[in-house]
């Protein structure tokens, strides 16, 4: 028994979800609301026998307590381990001892963060040369309860005020350094990076202090805000302002508002609005989807319609994702926003601000119509559509087709095909042109953007084949031989109408963190296998190891016929085990005469509906596939 096992033997489901939110027996299992959406009605149910729960309701989840507790808590695996061992007085591994080491120097850094956001913080509070800082706080109508909750400061224009404050606590000039605090010069001196500016502490989820970012108090300083580097604890890219603040109002709320400054979440904060953060760099990252993923699946982001951004988005829908990177001006790519909703069944919405205001404006002079905005936001796709009419010419034919130009790869990569139908009949109403016409290009573009050419092919000898107890080792083991394999598998996926799959197909704890590290390594400018070594929890790495230490030589079509039968047979699997315990409850609620028994069966014959399609999709003869380009 792993140590996994271990701590899932010793808890008991039941306790540790009451713990969290109220349960009510019925039959030989349990029901509440479900935390992650919102219901009227119980679909959430927890089966003592098989230490398992499931949402039978919208948002379809399950899992065991460590799916639970992470998705409840936001935690990451390797926290979510820590915590219940704790809890169930299990004692883990011991760590190598390099492990150890760096532990300890990565909590050096979070020590010399957290101390410098102190000093910042007193400096504001008490120091004479920040009275500027402190007027411009109230400027900006943020009251000192908002200041001490974000925990704002200041950094004394010197080049060595935060330096020596820190080295006399016994920080090293290099941790230091590492830490983004101070700027190495070419003769080997340090200077503080933040020097004269009111200081905004970046925390991660769990409420640690990572970066800075560091407003001038000049009216025409430059650069306006200058964050912290890149360092092994500030990433932008996977850091969003206000989220240890925000987390519990955006899964209360089943929705995160998103905007572009700390300024704006600070108001929305202090007005009550707490479900909103900011993004951290110039564009929304998958990386940050994930993030807030844990705790919703509906997103609004607040776009200033004057930002160089939107014009992009009118100037064009291919953009690179080099562009995205650009540090130059906001981008907004509708096409990379659409496949966050496709990849990751999110539900993203456009807000759209009054010219002239951004959020903090708005919120503070008119609370109300904010509110309005965000229940008024549009889908990406009607949100590009609308500011394409409004500055077309529709009396022009060739503008009119210029527009279903510009809106058939948005269509395209819509995932729901319904969904993608309707949006092609309002474009072709809006735009007075035979409806037909419009879903007879879209459909015609879909066949061209993925074409499968069905050939026989022999059946693989050197493949092992899976397993019923590792199914999930060997659908992981096959999706990371190569870095564009689960892409590809996916699209195969969609394209039989099944969903791509996703984390919670795992019911494998540690499986679930590898799939999860796998999709975090594939959003990497270089991608690779060694790279997930670095990300994955320390109980997987043995696993890994061994894994990656098995050749198999295999074509690329052969790789991705394994790669979808191995998704399907897993996603079969865990059909047929959600279909059981309905089967289960259907039962119980016959035989107490509940009503909610029709429902139960109904549900059922859902769920054997899919189980059909995929038993289908199994028993067709599988041809060649093609490769991905490049």
């Amino acid at each position: 028994m792993d140590i996994v096992d271990e701590v899932k033997e010793r808890l008991d489901i039941v306790e540790v979800v009451s713990s969290y939110l109220p349960l009510q027996k019925a039959g030989r299992n349990f029901k509440a609301l479900c935390p992650f959406h919102t219901e009227k009605t119980p679909s959430f149910y927890v089966f003592p026998d098989s230490q398992r729960w499931h949402c039978f309701g919208a948002c379809g989840e399950g899992g065991d307590v460590f799916s639970f507790v992470m998705r409840m808590e936001g935690w990451d695996f390797r926290t979510a381990l820590e915590e219940l061992a704790k809890r169930a007085g299990v004692e883990l591994r011991p760590r190598a001892p390099e492990q150890i080491e760096r532990e300890q120097e990565i909590q050096r850094l979070r020590d010399a963060l957290a101390q410098a956001a102190a000093y910042f913080h007193r400096l504001l509070l008490h120091a004479p040369e920040a009275q500027a800082a402190r007027e411009y706080v109230a400027r900006r109508g943020l009251s000192s309860e908002t200041a001490e909750r974000f925990q704002l400061g200041y950094s004394l224009p010197r080049w060595e005020g935060l330096r020596d404050h820190l080295v006399e606590q016994g920080f090293t000039l290099d941790e230091l350094e590492e830490a983004g605090l101070l700027i190495r010069r070419e003769d080997g001196t340090t200077y503080d990076r933040f020097r004269g500016r009111l200081v905004i502490p970046i925390r991660d989820a769990r409420g640690r202090v990572v970066g800075f970012g560091a407003r001038t108090l000049e009216p025409d300083g430059v650069p306006k805000y200058i964050n912290s580097p890149k360092t092994p604890l500030f990433d932008k890219s996977r850091l969003l302002f206000g989220l240890d603040l925000a987390r519990q109002a955006i899964r209360e709320e089943d929705r995160v508002v998103i905007v572009e400054g700390y300024m704006d979440v600070m108001r929305a904060h202090q007005e009550g609005f707490r479900n909103v953060v900011a993004q951290m760099g110039t564009a929304l990252t998958e990386a940050q989807v994930r993030l807030l993923q844990r705790y919703t699946r509906r997103f609004v982001l607040a776009l200033d319609p004057d930002a160089a951004g939107l014009q992009a988005t009118l100037r064009g829908l291919e953009v690179a994702r080099e562009s995205l990177e650009r540090e130059a001006e906001p981008v907004f790519d509708p096409r990379g926003l659409v496949g966050f909703e496709g990849r990751l069944g999110a539900e993203i919405r456009i807000l759209s601000l009054p010219a002239g205001q951004d959020p903090d404006d708005l919120i503070g002079s008119d609370p109300q119509r904010w509110l309005a905005l965000v229940e008024g936001a549009l889908p990406v796709v009607e949100f590009v559509f609308q500011q394409l009419l409004a500055q077309a010419d529709l009396e022009d034919a060739k503008e009119r087709a210029r527009i279903v130009d510009r809106m058939l790869p948005l269509l395209r990569d819509v995932r729901d095909p319904v969904e993608r139908e309707v949006y092609a009949q309002k474009i072709a109403r809006a735009l007075e042109v035979d409806e037909r016409t419009v879903l007879s290009r879209l459909h015609r573009s879909e066949r061209d953007a993925v074409r499968i050419r069905r050939q026989p092919v022999e059946e693989p000898v050197a493949v092992r084949r899976p397993t019923s107890a590792d199914l999930e080792g060997y659908c992981l083991a096959v999706l990371i031989r190569r870095p564009w394999l689960l892409a590809r598998v996916n699209e195969v996926l969609v394209g039989m109408d099944l969903q791509p799959l996703q984390a919670q197909d795992f019911s494998d704890p540690i499986y679930r963190a590898v799939f999860e590290g796998w999709e975090t390594v594939l959003a990497e400018p270089q991608p690779s296998a060694d790279r997930l070594r670095e990300v994955v929890p320390e109980p997987a790495g043995e696993w890994l190891g061994e894994v990656l230490s098995e050749s198999e030589d295999l074509s690329d079509e052969q790789w991705i016929r394994e790669g979808v039968k191995a998704a399907l047979r897993l996603r079969q699997r865990n059909l047929k085990r959600i279909e059981a315990d309905l089967r289960a409850l259907t039962r119980e609620a016959q035989e107490e005469g509940r009503p909610e028994a029709a429902e139960y069966g109904q549900a059922c014959l859902d769920y054997a509906r899919a189980i059909l399609r995929i038993q289908q999709a199994l028993a067709r003869p599988w041809g060649e596939v093609p490769s991905p380009s490049g």
